[in-house]
């Protein structure tokens, strides 16, 4: 047999181990007694950690898992045997041999007085998360009185697409964190004065359209009290015609890019009225961009004016 009548046969290479990551290694572990109960958690978690890992439901207000905690509210305080002082759980490390009592009178007394303060000095008409934590806790803010100072002020309406209620604003900071290093890295806005007078504000407290702001919305989708608030339910809630109770959600991925954000439509009386993203999501964390968030309404034009 000639060499040319051989047919050759390349055998496939040998297979090759994808690489991958290291194993992380074993973090050592802490135990904390909460309430009477030894609790394990991993070295560098936090007494809110350790209190969730219990089953402890700790108040929080400024805190949020994707940003950096900044102790503002003081309303998840905790006990910590042999301090001086409360606290703040969402911040505060877990140290082997602690001993943290979530729900003593101290603690008690503690949130009840910081919940009255806020709630006699701000408009939490739209805070649904703190009506429940005022009635647990017996907040009574009408007890300063009538003549307490409020925060109270103008609606700040200056651009298309989202507006800004200062006198619902708790000065939790989350709308800072948003904007600053732990999402977008605007910095268009930061807390200026001291004291009562302190407030979110713009460089130089110029209006939106002349800040550094780029319209992401992720200030907006921080804010606990709705103080910031686009622009579709602001004009619903004012014409009281704003209906969580009719809406529905649907998770989609946003159609503008490739990175495949996650969309979350509230949909009310066949319109898509409001975009937020999961925060357990590992694209978004609940951040987008101002076409994600807002660049919605393409989607409520009917069909017949689509041409």
């Amino acid at each position: 047999m000639k060499e040319q009548d051989l047919i050759w046969f390349r055998l496939p290479p040998p297979p090759v181990a994808v690489p991958s990551a290291p194993p992380a290694p074993a973090r050592r572990t802490v135990t904390v007694e909460i309430d009477g109960a030894a609790v394990a958690v991993p070295q560098g978690a936090t007494l809110l950690d350790a209190c969730r890992a219990a089953g402890k439901d700790i108040p929080t207000l400024c805190y949020l898992e994707t940003l950096t905690p900044v102790n503002a509210c003081r309303v998840c305080v905790v006990e910590v045997e042999g301090a001086r002082v409360l606290a703040p759980a969402c911040s505060r490390t877990a140290e082997s041999g602690m001993k943290v009592h979530t729900n003593s009178a101290r603690v008690r007394t503690s949130r009840k007085v910081v919940l009255e303060l806020l709630a006699s000095s701000v408009d939490l008409s739209t805070a649904e998360s703190l009506a429940p934590m005022l009635a647990e806790y017996g907040a009574d803010p009408a007890r300063f009185g009538a003549d307490a100072a409020t925060v109270a002020q103008p609606v700040k309406d200056d651009n298309d697409l989202y507006v800004r209620d200062y006198s619902k604003c708790v000065l939790c900071y989350k709308c800072v964190e948003a904007c600053g290093t732990d999402a977008q890295h605007t910095f268009a806005i930061a807390v200026a004065g001291r004291g009562f007078h302190a407030h979110i504000s713009t460089e130089l407290d110029v209006p939106l359209p002349e800040s550094a702001c780029v319209y992401c919305g992720n200030c907006i989708a921080v804010c606990p009290t709705g103080a910031l608030m686009a622009k579709p339910e602001f004009t619903l809630r004012q014409a009281g015609q704003w209906a969580p109770e009719r809406q529905t959600v649907t998770d989609t991925i946003c159609p503008y890019c490739g990175v495949g954000c996650t969309l979350t439509a509230h949909v009310q009386d066949e319109r898509i009225v409001k975009v937020t993203s999961p925060l357990e999501n590992g694209v978004t964390q609940g951040n987008l961009c101002v076409k994600g968030r807002f660049g919605f309404e393409y989607a409520n034009v009917p069909d017949k004016a689509r041409g």
